[in-house]
């Protein structure tokens, strides 16, 4: 038998000398596929093993259609909603024998459409998403239309036929904004990183679909009391601890100031807390914070942080069992179900100061103060 070399990488034809078979049988026997002998199979494998032979994917998915892997598109891996998200996918892909390929976007849109053409040049069988726009969705559709399976991870596109894993966050906003109002507070800020101001997916600046859907129930909670959320309060696009820290002191100042503060996720929750620390404010005495997504870190600070928690990893993991049986071959699959998410009050909120919140817990009235 031929000595492995260890300066360069081994082809089909060395493991097929190895083994003493033809290259048709070695490429088939390391491709699983086509008719190949049990014991053919066993010859090339053990000549592999001994070459430390490595396939070549994009030469494999060229002569089989597949890859064995799938593409990833997150909008932010240091946000820990798609860190988690994302061992979701990989748990679920790797059930089914795929591998994972992940790439960042920051957010950006341009960023997305290179990621997208880059995996679909790798050839990979599948991609997840989790668009930047609702709007700007050319590369996307582009993917449906040459036939490659696409599942969307935590944002729906309504003009895209595809399946999208999401939570089903309406009801905990709604809950979580009428708390709020419940302890009296009428001035409610919203800071997100997102581009965008408004939540109606038609308009000239749209948010994206999950923040849209949770502005929205803080406008509906105000609606249900008959009552009208002051849009103003909105701070967008924002990146960045400074320019978090510079949106709440904004929203804190002025005559009319915002009494409550909602993060749209734990990252920029963690710089509102940074910055209330710095500005020396209290949570909740003057100022309460709700944050969506729940990390380990906001049941360890003082006051613990009241969330809105989503199943981030089920979300995940359902986006990946999908998309792997879409690569295999499914074709009659039920739309995916959103998974729920809850409101989980901590210490974090409080009456607006000068405010006391009745025993039945719905009516405000003044403190009196001696």
């Amino acid at each position: 038998m031929a000595k492995p070399d260890q300066h360069r990488d081994h082809t089909v034809s060395d493991v097929a000398r190895e083994a003493g078979v033809s290259k048709a049988q070695a490429a088939r026997a390391l491709g699983a596929y086509g008719a190949v002998s049990d014991a053919v199979r066993s010859r090339v494998l053990a000549a592999a093993a001994r070459l430390n032979y490595r396939p070549n994917l994009p030469a494999r998915a060229l002569n089989t259609g597949r890859s064995q892997s799938v593409g990833v598109v997150v909008g932010d891996i240091e946000n820990p909603y798609f860190s988690l998200a994302t061992r979701g996918i990989s748990d679920a892909v790797e059930r089914s024998g795929l591998g994972l390929v992940l790439a960042n976007t920051g957010e950006r849109v341009a960023a997305e459409q290179r990621a997208v053409e880059m995996l679909m040049d790798q050839r990979v069988d599948g991609l997840i998403v989790a668009p930047a726009s609702t709007t700007e969705t050319a590369h996307l559709q582009a993917v449906v239309d040459a036939g490659r399976p696409l599942v969307l991870l935590d944002r729906a596109v309504p003009q895209l036929a595809v399946d999208a894993a999401v939570a089903d966050i309406a009801p905990a906003t709604r809950e979580a904004a009428d708390r709020l109002l419940s302890l009296g507070h009428r001035r409610i800020g919203y800071i997100t990183t997102a581009d965008g101001d408004d939540p109606d997916p038609g308009s000239p600046a749209p948010l994206p679909s999950p923040v849209a859907a949770r502005v929205a129930g803080v406008a509906a909670a105000f609606a249900t009391r008959g009552l009208t959320w002051d849009r103003s309060l909105l701070r967008s696009g924002l990146r960045g601890e400074a320019r978090i820290g510079a949106a709440v002191a904004d929203l804190l100042t002025g005559p009319d100031p915002a009494t409550a503060l909602i993060a749209s996720d734990s990252l920029i929750g963690l710089a509102v807390v940074g910055a209330l620390q710095e500005q020396g404010r209290r949570i909740p005495e003057d100022v309460s914070v709700l944050m969506y997504d729940d990390q380990p870190w906001a049941r360890l600070v003082r006051p613990p942080i009241t969330v809105v928690s989503q199943p981030t990893y089920d979300i995940g993991y359902a986006a990946g069992a999908r998309l792997a049986a879409l690569v295999d071959g499914a074709v009659q699959t039920a739309p995916l179900d959103p998974l729920p998410a809850r409101l989980v009050e901590r210490g974090s909120i409080g009456p607006v100061p000068g405010i006391r919140e009745d025993r039945a817990g719905s009516r405000p009235e003044a403190r009196v103060r001696s």
